[in-house]
């Protein structure tokens, strides 16, 4: 609970809209559940707890939207990878992707029983190996593609084109 009585912070105001005008934004993505009494907690202004819910809600969202594909979010980040002809290694992909080496090769090992990507010696360095996509790999991207494509455009229904511009920037910048 914010100990401040009448004073609104810059970012509450904004959110909150005028007492005349509420924001549509703010509005439009207010629980129903009876928790939107929380909005008005310190917690609910902080960046890092907006991030994990926003990305929890739209992980949820785009793991039930694979499930027709027994896939998950984080198989399609090293399908996509694997296809995109960059020829990861399996350290690049841990790296990039912020996973550990063990959930890699868990990640790796699952894709490869599928038929969807192989391990071969990345010709940069012998002792290690990169993740390809195989044609089947190349076909379950496009597939998973549109459904991510348009499970991110119902995450993201209360944005309008440029504020998902801007949002895009602000995450690379904040990520990388």
């Amino acid at each position: 609970m914010s100990t401040t009585t009448d004073q609104a912070t810059p970012e509450r105001s904004a959110a909150e809209g005028s007492p005349e005008e509420p924001s549509s934004a703010a509005s439009a993505s207010e629980p129903s559940d009876g928790t939107e009494r929380f909005l008005d907690s310190d917690l609910a202004l902080q960046v890092h707890f907006l991030a994990s819910r926003a990305r929890g809600r739209g992980i949820s969202h785009a793991n039930r939207q694979l499930e027709g594909l027994d896939l998950k979010v984080r198989q399609f980040s090293v399908l996509s990878l694997a296809a995109s002809g960059m020829n990861p290694s399996q350290r690049e992909l841990g790296e990039f992707l912020s996973l550990d080496p063990s959930q890699i090769v868990a990640l790796v090992d699952h894709l490869e029983k599928r038929g969807a990507v192989r391990r071969e010696t990345d010709p940069r360095d012998r002792r290690s190996k990169i993740i390809v996509a195989t044609e089947s790999g190349e076909d379950l991207h496009a597939q998973a593609l549109k459904i991510l494509t348009d499970s991110e455009d119902h995450t993201l229904s209360t944005l309008s084109p440029r504020e998902r511009k801007q949002l895009r920037s602000l995450l690379l910048k904040i990520a990388f």
